[in-house]
């Protein structure tokens, strides 16, 4: 029975096992390439099943009805290739769903057209520039925020900026700063190829920093990040008021109960 008065209960989802497991481990390290955060940390993936052949079949979501094309198809291929990656699947469905480009974005992927053929004259951009674009973007946030530990650990701009690359992994880090570390080298590549001995920190030309301008540097990073920062906030806002992210998700699969 429901009316005024009565309320939804969403049950707790079971531990995930077996296939599923790997397939949401996969989807946990695909990204938005804007915000830099996973798409499941997001609360996008609202499905993530496989059936008994072996494909494996995703929905996702976005915060809003009109989220870019663009980013929308790059997250959909990206999980479609992450979640291919498993030796065992023999074939991935993503689709989105609730947007206003859903059914166009849907039938390039069945298809396996690229962003350019499924949108035709409409495309904008290319979707490896992109890519790149945003790339270069996490590098930024993530670098400052390591620069920023290390500031506050006490390191002189002269120490940080003659550390290399293997000091970043040897470093006496607390638990909050080795991991901002790790994060950081995720991302290193971006800019170059990665030595060991290779200096830590280059801008995004590729050129080391230098003591001198690194409290300007600096400066430039951060309005980097806040720029980041409110477009996160944003997005989870809006995502929460369209889909009551909240309350915690539960399966189509499995009934919702109600109570009076």
């Amino acid at each position: 029975m429901t009316g005024v008065g009565v309320f939804p209960v969403r049950a707790e989802l079971p531990a995930r096992t077996g296939r599923e497991a790997e397939v949401w481990a996969r989807l946990d390290g695909v990204v938005d390439p804007e915000l830099d955060e996973t798409v499941t940390a997001l609360n996008f993936v609202t499905r993530a099943e496989v059936d008994a052949d072996g494909r494996v079949h995703v929905e996702f979501r976005l915060p809003t009805y009109w989220c870019a094309a663009n980013f929308a198809f790059l997250m959909a291929d990206d999980m479609r290739v992450a979640v291919g990656a498993l030796p065992w699947v023999r074939g991935v469905s993503v689709r989105l769903g609730e947007h206003m480009y859903a059914d166009t974005i849907n039938e390039g992927l069945e298809h396996g057209r690229s962003f350019q053929e499924t949108f035709g004259a409409e495309a904008d951009g290319d979707l490896d520039a992109l890519r790149r674009t945003f790339l270069l973007k996490a590098f930024q946030r993530r670098q400052k925020a390591l620069l920023d530990a290390l500031i506050e650990m006490g390191l002189t701009p002269a120490a940080i900026v003659a550390l290399r690359v293997a000091d970043l992994t040897g470093l006496p880090f607390d638990g909050p700063a080795r991991a901002l570390a790790a994060r950081y080298l995720e991302r290193r590549d971006v800019i170059g190829p990665v030595a060991e001995d290779g200096p830590a920190f280059l801008d995004v030309d590729g050129v080391p920093l230098d003591p001198v301008t690194l409290p300007t540097y600096l400066r430039g990073l951060r309005r980097v990040g806040i720029n980041a920062e409110f477009n996160s906030a944003l997005c989870k806002g809006l995502l929460s008021a369209r889909f009551d992210t909240e309350t915690p998700f539960v399966r189509r699969s499995r009934t919702a109960q109600t109570i009076a």
